[in-house]
């Protein structure tokens, strides 16, 4: 029996998780987040005897991806990876929060210090 758009979203809800990114004054809309993991390096040790022993070393670098966004025209994060130049970037705090399907209450918050943006990939679309 063929349902209505209406029916299959009551029946069959999809859970859309939204994620809302502040840096500076300006804040984006993205529709995935991955990287926000931290991890530390394993050192092992021998000793003399047979013994094999493991323990923590330096933490590992955390790089963060911020997937499907919306960034309106050249605003502020434009700029701010436009302005990397060999060894010079401004280090910027941001926050990438998790919001519910309505995108209206914030579930969780992530605050990221001393970030700077390593690559942009964009998808230009022409209306015709």
């Amino acid at each position: 029996m063929p349902l209505s758009a209406d029916q299959i979203a009551v029946n069959y809800p999809t859970p859309t998780y939204r994620f809302r990114v502040s840096v500076g004054t300006e804040e984006m809309a993205f529709n995935a987040v991955s990287g926000l993991a931290m991890s530390y390096e394993t050192i092992e040790y021998k000793d003399g005897l047979g013994g094999q022993f493991q323990m923590p070393g330096q933490r590992a670098a955390i790089n963060i991806s911020l997937k499907k966004g919306v960034i309106r025209g050249q605003g502020q994060f434009y700029e701010w990876i436009n302005s990397i130049s060999l060894n010079q970037v401004e280090k910027k705090d941001i926050s990438i929060s998790l919001t519910n399907d309505a995108g209206t209450g914030l579930f969780l918050t992530w605050n990221v210090v001393n970030a700077f943006p390593i690559k942009l990939t964009g998808l230009q679309c022409v209306q015709q």
